[in-house]
């Protein structure tokens, strides 16, 4: 089938790592576009790519298909919103937006343009929760009393990024790191009944959330998403609290490093651990057990994407996207209550 004609609406570090890698090597993506105000750090690795001055002259290209929006938390609706506008599908990083009613107001403007948004939750696609997901289809840990997800730092100084560090809208952790882990739990377990959450500055001098932990409370099972940025490794990922045994997982997956150090995501073995970093399961006789980690799978992101507009097939993740953001208000909301808030 023809290749979808693609624009990047950014090619800093998210662009870079985690978009352009994918869109320049699956055959079923023709990455045609970029914006870039200043550099043009696209043009000099991908000679091909046209990169455009204006965000409003990108749109206006004739053939322009799909938009990946890679901006700053607080530019994906109205950049989203300003691309459906002009007939465009689209693929939004994490959050897919910092409300709840932005993110209904895509969803709505979607349907009606008849295209897809999506959006870009990838820490689904790696082999370490894939793991956790089989093992909790199995039923081998038996009865499900607690999971807890991590995603721990030890970084005590201020970042550079201002978007990132300045009390600004969608600033964080909880808006950086939250819709990673909000979204394995949603995965896992549904929409909860209520959460709870702590939400700190905890490092010298920051403006911003730079810790948080959510508490997601089920009728079955109890929840737990943590992040922080001044943890000491080793990092613990996972933990599974069940009737037969205690599983956990620490270490990371391979793809991100391998994007960062440039090498391609083509042929079979890409993402293989060189390593195996394995998950423990410590059984309530005493015994141990080794489990190995699957392999990781961010290509599969974009191939859905594609599935869903030229087959009108694949899974659509804006609702989840949607969810996370309900998550995050909650939250927010919980944390201004000293008190669990109802979702």
């Amino acid at each position: 089938m023809k290749p979808i004609v693609t624009a990047l609406s950014s090619f800093g570090m998210s662009g870079q790592v985690f978009h352009a890698p994918f869109l320049y090597t699956l055959k079923e993506f023709d990455w045609k576009y970029v914006w870039e105000r200043s550099n043009k750090k696209a043009r000099e690795k991908y000679p091909e790519v046209q990169s455009f001055d204006s965000w409003e002259q990108l749109l206006e290209a004739a053939d322009l298909e799909l938009v990946v929006i890679n901006t700053p938390n607080a530019l994906h609706f109205p950049m989203a919103k300003q691309a459906l506008e002009k007939g465009k599908h689209v693929v939004v990083e994490k959050p897919f937006t910092l409300s709840v009613s932005e993110a209904e107001e895509l969803l709505l403007l979607a349907k009606r343009k008849n295209r897809i948004i999506s959006v870009f939750h990838n820490k689904r696609l790696e082999g370490e929760f894939k793991t956790v997901q089989e093992l909790l289809k199995s039923e081998k840990l038996g009865k499900l009393l607690s999971f807890e997800t991590r995603f721990d730092r030890f970084r005590p100084e201020i970042g550079n990024k201002k978007w990132k560090e300045n009390e600004v809208p969608g600033a964080g952790l909880l808006y950086d790191l939250g819709p990673h882990l909000i979204d394995q739990v949603l995965q896992l377990f549904g929409l909860p009944e209520k959460i709870s959450a702590r939400l700190e500055k905890q490092r010298p001098q920051t403006q911003v959330i730079d810790f948080f932990e959510i508490q997601f409370h089920y009728a079955h099972c109890h929840a737990i998403a943590k992040a922080g940025m001044l943890e000491q490794p080793p990092f613990l990922k996972y933990k599974i609290e069940a009737e037969k045994g205690c599983f956990l997982k620490s270490g990371s997956d391979p793809q991100e490093e391998l994007l960062k150090q440039g090498i391609l995501p083509v042929g079979p073995d890409w993402g293989k651990e060189d390593e195996p970093q394995w998950g423990t399961i410590q059984w309530k006789n005493g015994r141990q057990e080794k489990v190995p980690t699957l392999q990781g799978t961010y290509s599969d992101f974009y191939l859905n994407v594609f599935q869903q507009i030229r087959l009108q097939a694949g899974y659509d993740t804006s609702q989840s996207g949607l969810d996370c953001v309900r998550i995050i208000e909650c939250a927010l909301q919980s944390e201004a209550s000293g008190a669990p808030v109802l979702v």
